[in-house]
């Protein structure tokens, strides 16, 4: 069994719960706090120095972080069933919608961000965090729409990192109500996710510590 620290609304670490449970492979997960600062003691800090989750230890070794890596890591051992296409040309397209979502707009939302906006320049953050959200889906749907690759899914009928990646990004907008409704190719694709088991066991409201 996997051991993982996580937090029931971080994006990252739903991605890699959804991976794992798509994958069969049982997770028992610790969760760190965001919201009480907890990642920033010292214990946590020895863990991952970069105070964010995911942390996953496998058999007893350093933990692996950064979700991206995490889902690569899975994606090489256990293969079946693939969260990557055959081809090369695939992979990469594949790689990349994943990296639209977690690389190029889940930085600028993240809580040190948020809070580095208040303390330094004494503003609020929702309209920051709406706006990165609401470019992130534009562009995500730019993508998508008409794409002869998108299926079911956003590459063909079987989910992908793409797909765990765009599920969590708009997870976090709707908790800033930015609704997929508005990005009609990823709100279908975001329903056909979330009908899968293993996406709503992972979703963020799921999980121990959330809201009731």
């Amino acid at each position: 069994m996997f051991k993982m620290y996580g937090f029931w609304r971080s994006a990252a670490a739903f991605r890699v719960r959804a991976a794992l449970n798509l994958k069969g492979l049982a997770v028992e997960e610790t969760m760190i706090d965001l919201d009480a600062g907890e990642q920033n003691a010292p214990a946590f800090l020895a863990v991952n120095p970069a105070a964010a989750v995911p942390a996953l230890f496998v058999d007893g070794g350093p933990p692996l972080t950064q979700s991206l890596a995490i889902l690569e890591y899975l994606e090489e051992l256990y293969p079946d069933p693939p969260l990557l296409p055959a081809g090369a040309r695939d992979r990469a397209r594949v790689r990349a919608l994943a990296l639209s979502f977690a690389a190029d707009h889940h930085p600028l939302i993240v809580p040190r961000v948020r809070r580095h906006l208040a303390a330094a320049f004494g503003v609020g953050h929702t309209d920051w965090v709406r706006h990165w959200f609401r470019e992130g889906l534009a562009q995500g749907e730019a993508r998508l729409a008409g794409d002869p690759a998108v299926g079911r899914f956003c590459h063909g009928d079987s989910p992908t990192i793409a797909d765990l990646c765009l599920v969590s990004h708009v997870t976090g907008a709707q908790g800033f109500q930015v609704l997929p409704a508005d990005y009609p190719t990823i709100d279908r694709i975001f329903n056909a996710c979330m009908a899968i088991d293993a996406f709503a066991r992972a979703a963020p409201l799921r999980q121990p510590g959330a809201p009731r």
